[in-house]
């Protein structure tokens, strides 16, 4: 099943995001509204101009939305909630997109936001009736499968896998909105505790709290008011596809076709993308995905790192923010804070990480997993600096 949007040109004209942590005295309103009323003011309307909203989460429970939206004044107009795991603030934004491009609104807001520090940590609970979880399956041990079957075929080493990490912290140095601010070696990172052979704790994202929110605007509203933003010229939301029986695990399919969807709205490829915000939830899945989103070559992903094609001043800029590896993971938060990092590219406003010179941004998130499929859902955005 795939969703795509078409018709009128939407721009994300603003954002903005709280720093990722540990929040644990906040509530999901608590950590949402700074960002909120952050992007508001950068995109220079009232909150009485907003025509929808869209907020995603995973674990924020009933009404998160309209909760926030409580603590600011606004109600009557449609407020829209989205589970669809780590995947669900993109999924917000690709509605809010959805919704300027088809004309039934002319200003949208797209929230993200999820308090993990709830759980008390360990993994996060899944979902009991799937036959996979109930076998013991996790997040970190899907990944570390993958990295096993990655490093039996591609050749590669644990010294690999530690480099993805190691880039991750260098970016995230530079980012002041991150859960981890400073720099470490690849012996910090191989020597951290194990977690699923052969990932260590720095190779897996660290949980916390986060919010993040854009203002999405039809281009007519955008050029009577004097914004530039980003346009978006791919929004692309793909579910699952069961499959019983052996699923190559280096091949994720729905990541792949979302991309190619994605490539063939922009009328582009790979190529023509200057920053890429993946979902690098675990060391492992930035190499799995430099193949799948056509970064790479197929079989190529770890020269590519080894290069430095996918860091400052290389081919592209992969996870600029420190990704998730770096910036955090609070699920629902974490695709909204990817487009907000886009745009802070794209009109050159990211400080001491500036991407010089970009003109295109990718950003990618998978959501979910469920016994049978790749992932639940996958969403891929393509923006555009406006002229």
């Amino acid at each position: 099943m795939t969703t795509t949007t078409t018709g009128n040109a939407a721009s994300v004209v603003s954002g903005a995001m709280i720093r990722m942590g540990k929040h644990r005295e906040s509530s999901y309103s608590g950590l949402a509204v700074p960002a909120v009323r952050r992007a508001l003011r950068d995109a220079g309307i009232e909150k009485s101009e907003l025509d929808a909203v869209f907020c995603g989460h995973a674990f924020g429970g009933m009404l998160t939305g309209q909760r926030i939206l409580k603590e600011l004044g606004v109600g009557h107009i449609p407020v829209t909630n989205v589970d669809n795991a780590c995947s669900g603030g993109a999924t917000a934004v690709h509605l809010a997109v959805q919704a300027v491009q088809e004309g039934r609104a002319e200003i949208a807001l797209a929230i993200g936001v999820d308090k993990l520090t709830q759980f008390g940590g360990g993994t996060l609970p899944l979902v009991q009736e799937d036959p996979e979880v109930q076998n013991g399956v996790v997040m970190p041990a899907i990944y570390a499968m993958r990295a096993q079957r990655f490093l039996h075929e591609r050749k590669a080493t644990v010294s690999d896998l530690a480099a993805v990490s190691v880039k991750a912290r260098r970016h995230g140095a530079a980012n002041p909105y991150a859960q981890f601010q400073s720099e470490v070696t690849e012996a910090d990172v191989l020597n951290s505790r194990p977690i699923s052979d052969p990932l260590t704790l720095m190779q897996c994202c660290p949980t916390g709290d986060g919010a993040a929110a854009v203002i999405v605007m039809a281009e007519g509203v955008r050029r009577r008011r004097g914004q530039k933003g980003m346009r978006t010229v791919a929004s692309v939301l793909h579910s699952g596809q069961f499959e019983a029986g052996f699923r190559n695990m280096l091949r994720p399919e729905i990541s792949r076709a979302s991309a190619q969807e994605a490539y063939e709205q922009a009328g582009g490829g790979s190529e023509d993308i200057d920053v890429i915000e993946l979902h690098d939830a675990f060391s492992i899945a930035e190499l799995i995905y430099y193949e799948a989103l056509g970064i790479s070559p197929d079989g190529e992903a770890v020269s590519w790192l080894r290069q430095g094609r996918t860091t400052y001043g290389g081919d592209v800029v992969v996870n600029p923010s420190g990704g998730l590896l770096s910036k955090g993971h609070p699920v629902g938060a974490s695709g909204v804070a990817q487009v907000v990092e886009a745009l802070w590219h794209l009109e050159d406003r990211a400080g001491a990480r500036q991407v010089e010179g970009a003109r295109r941004a990718l950003t990618h998130v998978t959501g979910g997993g469920i016994a049978g499929l790749d992932h639940g859902a996958c969403t891929v955005h393509i923006f555009e600096r406006n002229a």
